[in-house]
């Protein structure tokens, strides 16, 4: 099977640059292949279904860039598509003194991200947006957040690279890349393809694929497991749109938080603990090979060493439900254990560089016959359509 381009990994930012290709150049062949039976298997499917606004993100940087470039064209696709979508908006709490100056921080950030319409609340406003909240001692409200099915964005865009002549296969795992002089021959556990180019949106296995192809990559993905627990239906009452904690600067995961989602249902979580399998979604579930890799990468060790506390604190709400309730009752005091059900978790696709750095912003290589993106974690689904036309604007320059 020949083509010009193929795009390997099915998830919303694979299927939004196969989307963008063929948007702008019709008479490419373009194939996308998934792995699994069905597209959005992985980070796509198992996240929360919030549209990101831009807000956290360093001015200037490729996340803030494609976040905010991609909120418009995520809600712009979904209006030509009828996609339903939410924008409920949020708040971010600062429950602590110590906070406060981090959120000035992030109030002056999203204004030079062009959020104008982010304002304080008060500690006696809060409950006007969300009633039930206690302990606030200030936030922000971002009006500019909603909630999705990413799902039924990634189904819908792979629908229009069909129409437009594109092909979807899925149960095409990569297995081998080899490059000639003129051509790429992918291998998979189904059928060869030959391309002229790749496109590396592989998420949790884009390091492994990159390699395939002869990539020196001097960063390794390093799973981490974000666990958490659905408001049982009678207490979705509790929480009224988006809840979230003032976030670590230092660290790249926000905490525990709430989530109104686009089907009705409230998420509590995430934790993040270091899985043992890339596609760990299980605390039983074990890839040694897998472990050890990542284990022995020597920027990992560096991590562990300078989180080991943030570390066990995560590992000990991931076993105890009460501490994991404990947390949530720092913003809403009347939940309790009994009203969590556990959810469906996720694994995060975190690149980790050699000396110990947890990778902030995106990472795109593009080289003369392959772009590979080595790292694309939240706010990745927001920002799709703009990666993807980043993408096809990197390709168009090799056609």
């Amino acid at each position: 099977m020949q083509y010009d381009i193929v795009v390997i990994g099915g998830g919303i930012v694979g299927l939004a640059s196969a989307y963008n290709l063929l948007k702008d150049r019709p008479d490419l062949k373009v194939a996308v292949l998934e792995k699994e039976t069905t597209l959005a298997a992985h980070q796509t499917g198992h996240n929360s279904g919030v549209i990101h606004s831009g807000l956290y993100y360093k001015p200037g940087s490729l996340k803030a860039t494609n976040c905010i470039n991609g909120y418009n064209m995520l809600l712009d696709f979904c209006r030509e598509n009828n996609i339903p979508f939410d924008l409920c908006g949020k708040l971010v709490v600062a429950t602590e003194e110590w906070e406060l100056p981090l959120l000035d921080n992030l109030y002056k950030r999203g204004l030079e991200n062009g959020l104008t319409e982010i304002k304080y609340v008060e500690a006696k406003d809060i409950q006007q947006y969300e009633p039930y909240l206690e302990g606030g001692l200030k936030a922000l409200h971002v009006p500019y957040t909603g909630i999705i099915d990413y799902t039924e964005v990634c189904l819908k865009m792979a629908e229009c690279v069909e129409k437009w002549g594109g092909k979807v296969f899925t149960n095409a795992k990569a297995e081998d890349i080899e490059e000639f002089s003129n051509f790429i021959v992918i291998k998979t556990n189904s059928r060869t393809f030959e391309t002229k180019m790749i496109v590396n949106c592989a998420g949790l296995y884009c390091d492994k694929v990159a390699q395939m192809a002869g990539e020196k990559v001097d960063t390794r993905i390093i799973p981490f497991r974000g666990e958490y627990y659905m408001l049982k239906p009678e207490k979705r009452y509790l929480v009224k749109n988006l809840i979230y904690p003032v976030p670590d600067p230092n660290f790249p995961f926000l905490g525990v938080h709430f989530t109104r989602m686009i089907d009705g249902g409230v998420e509590a979580g995430p934790n993040a603990v270091f899985a043992f399998k890339r596609e760990g979604y299980h605390k039983t579930d074990v890839d040694f090979t897998e472990m050890f890799e990542s284990l022995t990468w020597p920027g990992f060790q560096k991590v562990a060493t300078k989180y080991w506390k943030t570390g066990i604190g995560e590992f000990y709400r991931s076993f105890s439900k009460t501490a994991f309730t404990n947390a949530l009752r720092k913003f809403i005091p009347q939940i309790q254990e009994d009203d969590l059900i556990p959810a469906e978790a996720g694994v995060r696709a975190q690149a980790c560089d050699r000396e110990g750095g947890l990778l902030d912003d995106f990472k795109i290589i593009e080289k003369p016959r392959a772009i590979h993106i080595l790292n694309a974690p939240s706010p990745a689904a927001t920002s799709s359509l703009s990666i993807g036309k980043t993408i096809a604007e990197m390709v168009a320059k090799h056609f």
